[in-house]
């Protein structure tokens, strides 16, 4: 486990940071994966990797969809950060950024394949709003079975 201590000088006081900078960092990290993941998805996944993407938009009763290789990919990037900033304390924080790409990743799952695709079947009603909205969000989304003309390209944060 990794902690941080910040220390710097203030007039005659001396700070020290001790959890703080790694919380941020979990959490920048975490709120700015919606933009990079909606990046991603809009440019990439329905763009020059759509052979991946398309079984993801084509209904099928295989348990796994080559588009499943993204969270691979998404997976091993969070691995790497969060080695590499273990293992060189000069990139700690690196560390931090791939507990929050890893938390996203987890949040994303639980929503994305469990609850609105329903790949692990269990009973789940929704009763919150939001839950509803990014989930109807989804639902336009899939709408388009093509590479182009599909919307909401966002995953947990909706307008």
């Amino acid at each position: 486990m990794i902690i941080f201590v910040f220390n710097f000088q203030l007039s005659t006081f001396n700070f020290q940071l001790i959890m703080f900078f790694p919380v941020l960092i979990t959490l920048l990290t975490f709120i700015s994966m919606e933009g990079a993941a909606w990046v991603i998805h809009k440019y990439i996944m329905h763009g020059f990797m759509w052979r991946w993407h398309e079984s993801h938009h084509v209904h099928h009763k295989n348990v796994f969809e080559k588009n499943d290789l993204f969270s691979v990919g998404f997976g091993l990037f969070a691995t790497i950060l969060i080695v590499v900033g273990d293992l060189n304390p000069n990139l700690s924080f690196l560390f931090w950024m791939g507990i929050g790409v890893t938390l996203y990743g987890i949040c994303y799952f639980l929503f994305h394949d469990v609850i609105v695709h329903r790949r692990i079947k269990i009973k789940f009603k929704s009763k919150n709003a939001y839950l509803n909205k990014i989930t109807k969000a989804h639902y336009v989304h899939h709408e388009v079975h093509t590479k182009k003309g599909a919307r909401y390209f966002g995953f947990l944060f909706a307008k």
